[in-house]
């Protein structure tokens, strides 16, 4: 619901149009930032040469994927979540008589919030955006748990940032599977395996 649909879509944007940082990630976090996220079996993977053609764009363009792979962990967390019945008691709007249960799973859950309600989500990223976790902090190290620089072990740090890094590229493929998917069966990701709808294409349940 919220998590999978509007963070998914709207908290992104802000970090892409970052200003230029001021400190270095590889001096703040005591790791180098080229060897963080270069895994087997790609390694490196930079298909356009831009490590050659644009190097200082790579702490920016880091940062972006770092922030929006922290994003689509939470989007895809809460899309189980809420696809699997668990959602908060009470209201999400009292004045509307709207209950976080009434809320539909799936992409169709953002059309049922009110104007104000979305209103008060985006002031909300803005908030985290501009002052809690700034976007142009590029080393993602917000002092904050694991946001933090609470790990003295370089080797344990740059495991932790690897696993996360890759965890947020697992975590952007799943989003945006899942809502492709939804939109392609007209299911939720509940519906689809509750029907063994595992496929959306060549099994005669979807809409192509």
């Amino acid at each position: 619901m919220l998590s999978s649909i509007v963070l998914s879509t709207l908290l992104g944007s802000a970090a892409a149009f970052a200003p230029a940082a001021t400190q270095s990630s590889s001096s703040a976090l005591k790791v180098s930032e080229l060897e963080l996220g270069a895994t087997a079996p790609l390694g490196v993977f930079d298909p356009l040469g831009w490590l050659e053609t644009e190097p200082e764009a790579f702490e920016r363009r880091r940062a972006v994927e770092r922030k929006h792979g922290r994003v689509a962990m939470a989007a895809i967390v809460g899309c189980i979540v809420h696809n699997n019945g668990i959602h908060f008691d009470g209201y999400l709007s009292p004045s509307a008589g709207l209950k976080f249960e009434d809320v539909p799973t799936g992409i169709n859950g953002i059309r049922a919030i009110p104007t104000a309600g979305l209103i008060q989500i985006l002031l909300f990223f803005a908030l985290v955006e501009l002052a809690w976790m700034p976007a142009s902090k590029y080393d993602g190290d917000y002092g904050v748990g694991y946001f933090g620089n609470d790990i003295a072990d370089p080797d344990e740090k740059a495991r932790k940032l690897n696993v996360e890094l890759n965890n947020g590229r697992a975590a952007m493929m799943g989003i945006m599977g899942n809502m492709v998917a939804e939109v392609l069966t007209g299911q939720t990701m509940a519906e689809q395996y509750a029907a063994g709808h595992i496929s959306p294409f060549g099994d005669g349940q979807g809409v192509f």
